[in-house]
């Protein structure tokens, strides 16, 4: 009996050792929670402005409000966490031990932001472009949301002045990092410098494939007293006045407006200084192409004059194509200039003398339509100014014979009497 009641003991004592143990155990292996760690926290209560979680190994609870569960403003705690979520978190600081619904007070936001300006700065160094939407418009500029507060000065939104940024509002942009400064929350951001960086890219692009001669579609970007610029979707190309159609434009903006679809031919290329010369008529049929069969010799047509030169007048019979009238050909009448009878301006009709299409030369008159005045008395031909016989009875043969005979025979005596 003594030996059997000795073993139960043994027994016993052997279990509350072991129970022992594992109390000691399992207060050994309860973490500490300090401020400034970082814990995991499984979620236990979600109430209106806040969430009760449970510290893994530590065997407390601890609350998270709801402006710190997101880096973004939060509406409903429901739409960011559910019971039984375990959340990597922050401990902020302590609440007290006999504090209700928790001992500490976490963030899951801060923790989040930390990772944000980690993976920024990472961005920052590599030179790489980030995406990230237009939350707000405010003076100066906009409010985007990476992660964490970002912001777009307005200097740096396009490359181009803008009066209103209101529209930006909800965009999803993308930018290049320009200032970060995790430690002040201040990170500032450039759109403009990714829009610069890829319209060079473009430029590159287009620069290496259009070659002289090549066709090609654009739209007008600009226009100014000399020419208009043609975005070529990526380039801007020059198609000067001179340039823009075969009849003549004063000004550019005439006969195009900024947003018009055209078709231009590339006339040169200077990648150096990146520039394009275009011509918007060289790819309009040319009014000399069928002027043979328009304007046939003996065809009668209306005109302008357009110029006056001191051999004659310059007339504009269809948008492009002038003729020439000769100062012989402007009137019946004997004239010392073309501006005697006409001026720049005057409407007439005219006469085609000749074509040459291949020298873009057209012969006009303007007196083979007028009717010529009545003939004045014609001039009597030399010899019936020469006096008639008649009135002197002798021939003029006759005289100089006479005469003649008398010098020989005067001659003649003077000699005998020497």
């Amino acid at each position: 009996m003594l030996v059997r009641r000795t073993s139960v003991m043994t027994e016993f004592e052997q279990n509350q050792t072991d129970n022992n143990q594992s109390m000691e155990d399992a207060m050994n292996s309860v973490q500490e929670v300090n401020v400034g760690d970082v814990v995991k926290g499984e979620v236990l209560v979600i109430e209106d402005k806040q969430v009760v979680v449970g510290i893994e190994g530590a065997g407390v609870e601890g609350v998270i409000p709801a402006k710190e569960l997101s880096t973004s403003p939060v509406e409903e705690i429901n739409d960011i966490v559910k019971v039984g979520d375990v959340l990597d978190l922050v401990v902020i600081s302590t609440i007290g031990k006999d504090k209700e619904n928790g001992s500490y007070l976490l963030s899951k936001r801060r923790l989040d932001a930390k990772k944000v300006w980690e993976d920024i700065e990472k961005d920052f160094q590599a030179g790489n472009v980030i995406e990230a939407p237009v939350t707000n418009v405010v003076k100066g500029g906009l409010v985007v949301d990476v992660g964490v507060r970002g912001f777009v000065p307005a200097s740096m939104v396009e490359d181009h002045f803008v009066a209103d940024f209101s529209e930006y509002k909800g965009q999803t942009l993308t930018f290049k990092i320009v200032e970060i400064e995790p430690s002040e929350n201040r990170l500032i951001l450039s759109h403009k410098a990714v829009v610069e960086t890829e319209k060079e890219e473009k430029k590159k692009a287009v620069l290496a494939n259009i070659h002289e001669g090549d066709t090609i579609d654009g739209r007008v970007a600009r226009l100014t007293d000399f020419g208009a610029f043609v975005d070529l979707g990526g380039i801007d190309g020059l198609v000067h006045v001179s340039e823009i159609s075969h009849s003549h434009v004063a000004k550019p903006s005439d006969v195009l407006a900024v947003g018009d679809e055209v078709t231009v031919k590339v006339l040169s290329i200077n990648p150096e200084q990146e520039r394009v010369s275009l011509s918007i008529k060289d790819t309009l049929p040319g009014p000399w192409s069928d002027i043979e069969e328009k304007a046939p010799a003996g065809s009668v047509l209306d005109g302008k004059v357009k110029r006056l030169t001191s051999f004659g007048a310059f007339v504009e019979v269809f948008p492009g194509v002038e003729g020439l009238v000769h100062i012989s050909q402007i009137s019946h009448k004997h004239i010392a200039t073309p501006h005697e009878v006409l001026h720049e301006g005057d409407d007439v009709k005219v006469k085609v003398l000749e074509v040459n299409s291949e020298e873009h030369r057209i012969a006009l008159s303007i007196k083979a339509l007028e009717e010529k005045p009545a003939s004045e008395e014609e001039p009597k031909d030399v010899e019936s100014y020469e006096l008639p016989e008649e009135n002197t009875g002798f021939t003029m043969g006759d005289l100089l014979g006479d005469a003649l005979k008398e010098e020989v025979e005067g001659n003649t005596s003077d000699d005998s009497e020497k």
